[in-house]
């Protein structure tokens, strides 16, 4: 089983202890409001019953996010599959959501990077994209903070979302192997 470590945290598969402060983060509008709307607690469920078999059978993909001095359990980052049509694809997306008690720590920067680590190492993937609303500063943050570039060009209306609706524009950043090797 595939875990990621760095100085404070634990990137790690699912456990069933995770799901009730999971089902609380993704139903918390704060955390959600870069999404169409906060999840159930079933589609919050399902989320981490998709995920324990790929990290299961890639060796990688959404992580369970763990404080490692507390055991406390914050969110998850990791590399996934997007599900979706759009002109950038096929791709693998880093990604990261955490819980708004771990904001502000640097906790997805450091995350993400161990994420990229593993990625252009032993994942031995080529590129990472990742994307976001046009409004998710913090999150372009973070992907900035990480090495990633922003592709202007490549900007999207993300089909899962009605026409028209203000969070339907995203932004999409880049990084291949040769520019992470380069931030090293």
């Amino acid at each position: 089983m595939t875990e990621l470590t760095t100085d404070r945290l634990l990137m790690r598969q699912w456990r069933d202890s995770d799901r009730e402060p999971f089902a609380a983060m993704n139903a918390d509008p704060a955390v959600m409001a870069h999404f169409l709307a906060p999840q159930t607690r079933e589609q919050s469920d399902a989320l981490i019953d998709r995920n324990i078999p790929e990290i299961e059978g890639r060796g990688w993909g959404l992580w369970a996010l763990e404080v490692k001095d507390t055991g406390r359990f914050i969110g998850f980052t990791g590399l996934s599959v997007p599900s979706f049509e759009a002109h950038f694809m096929p791709a693998i997306e880093i990604g990261w959501r955490l819980a708004k008690e771990a904001w502000g720590n640097g906790y997805a920067t450091e995350a993400a990077r161990a994420t990229l680590a593993h990625g252009f190492g032993p994942a031995g993937l080529t590129e990472i994209v990742s994307f976001t609303t046009t409004t998710n500063l913090p999150s372009q943050r973070v992907m900035q903070r990480i090495g990633m570039t922003h592709d202007e060009a490549g900007d999207f209306d993300h089909v899962r979302l009605p026409d028209g609706h203000p969070l339907q524009r995203h932004v999409l950043y880049r990084i291949d192997r040769a520019q992470w090797e380069a931030t090293r």
